[in-house]
């Protein structure tokens, strides 16, 4: 069976009822027990990677220290061929036992929202851990190391190799760029035959949509001037103010869930002062590629619109508004399906754990695979926490919770990838 072949074979349609055999299977048998059991006794171990890594500051578009020591921790756990490609992406090899089978990329990020100088000192109080980042990646960049450990403590080989993956650019402006890299450049990109990301935190979350986004930074310039003696001019912030007011007044269907935002606006020098640029950055979301690509299309419309009439409204003697929309980021949507068999696994895994699968759309490393036609889904590192982006992110490792969350995870991993 070719890579191609696994592919399709995981994308294929699987009934409920025979995903929930398959995982009643592997979750029953001695071989999983012994997972769930090294991980319940290596908790702490878990812990104290999730400590280390978090301290290690990886602010957007600067991972590269993280991402050192990263490698040199998949080295330690015995992983073959530990690489950092020139995005930045960390990977490394446990090899399969059936070669057909291809590769299962198993991801977290590396990277924050937090920029560079932030405190990521971690506090704890009982078993609450306290960090910018703890949650968000830090504990399932921790959980992919225990996920080795524990399969090689309980001896077990899976049939597909696991490409152990720490991504960057994940977060905000990195745009996916590290997997967006992976699948266009890394050597084993095409024997790939799925992809499991690791984020989030609650066990019984399942993303199988693929939030996308289009991100543009528009700006309006003009002649600029004083404000009493030139008052008349043209003024790109009344230009912005138009294509501002018609992008608010677009419908967007409620279901496939569709948004729109202005997240900054800038500009000017003065107060008194007619500006020489008025600049706005806009996201556009959907969970579906044609609504996102509707919308795209009359948000785009509406920026010569508000040229002209502003250029009509006021005086060009001293010159015209122009506008420019330079992308800044674009985030595939997609879905994989529901009823696909790496889907229903995943769902049928958590299920058989004692957890309720909540099946979401999210914006993961998950959009680009999903993206390209690769079964892809993301599942949580299994525990409780809030605040994630905030100075304020905690998570709690109890491991009452927590172990059994993390063993839920590796057990979709398992499933996807096979037992030998």
């Amino acid at each position: 069976m070719d890579d191609a072949t696994t592919r399709s074979r995981l994308a294929a349609p699987l009934a409920e009822a025979d995903a929930t055999r398959e995982a009643a299977a592997l979750l029953g048998g001695d071989t999983f027990r012994r997972v769930a059991d090294f991980i319940r006794d290596d908790h702490d171990r878990i812990v104290e990677d999730i400590v280390r890594i978090t301290q290690i500051p990886s602010p957007p578009f600067g991972e590269a220290e993280r991402g050192r020591a990263y490698a040199e921790m998949l080295r330690a756990h015995g992983l073959t061929e530990v690489e950092t490609d020139a995005e930045g992406n960390v990977t490394g090899l446990r090899p399969g036992t059936d070669p057909a089978a291809g590769l299962v990329a198993v991801c977290s990020h590396l990277d924050t929202v937090f920029p560079a100088g932030t405190d990521v000192t971690v506090r704890r109080e009982g078993t609450k851990l306290m960090a910018p980042g703890v949650g968000d990646n830090s504990r399932s960049l921790a959980v992919l190391l225990a996920f080795v450990r524990a399969l090689d403590a309980a001896g077990v080989r899976t049939r597909a190799g696991l490409l152990i993956t720490a991504s960057v650019g994940e977060e905000g402006q990195g745009d996916l760029r590290g997997v967006k890299h992976l699948f266009r450049e890394n050597r084993h990109r095409d024997a790939i035959a799925a992809f499991v990301a690791i984020d989030g935190l609650e066990t019984a979350r399942l993303v199988t949509g693929a939030v996308g986004s289009k991100r543009y930074r528009v700006a309006f310039r003009g002649p600029g001037g004083h404000s009493f003696g030139a008052f008349g001019l043209v003024n790109p912030a009344f230009a912005l103010a138009r294509a501002a007011d018609g992008l608010s007044r677009i419908q967007v269907p409620a279901q496939p869930k569709t948004t729109y935002s202005i997240g900054r606006i800038g500009g000017g020098t003065s107060i008194n002062a007619i500006p020489e640029e008025a600049w706005m950055e806009v996201d556009l979301r959907s969970e579906s590629a044609a609504e996102l690509a509707r919308l795209e299309e009359q948000f785009l419309a509406i920026l010569p619109a508000a040229v002209a009439d502003e250029n009509a409204a006021r005086s060009t003697r001293e010159g015209s508004i122009t506008v420019e929309a330079k992308p800044i980021g674009d985030r595939p949507a997609g879905t994989t399906a529901p009823d696909s068999r790496i889907a229903r696994l995943a769902a049928a895994v958590i299920a058989a754990r004692g957890f309720a699968p909540v099946l979401e759309a999210s914006s993961t490393d998950s959009n680009i695979p999903i993206s390209l036609g690769i079964p892809a889904v993301t599942v949580a590192s299994g525990c409780h926490g809030d605040r994630a982006h905030s100075l304020e992110e905690w998570i709690d490792v109890d491991p009452a919770v927590s172990a059994p969350g993390i063993a839920t995870a590796l057990g979709v991993v398992m499933a996807v990838a096979g037992v030998a």
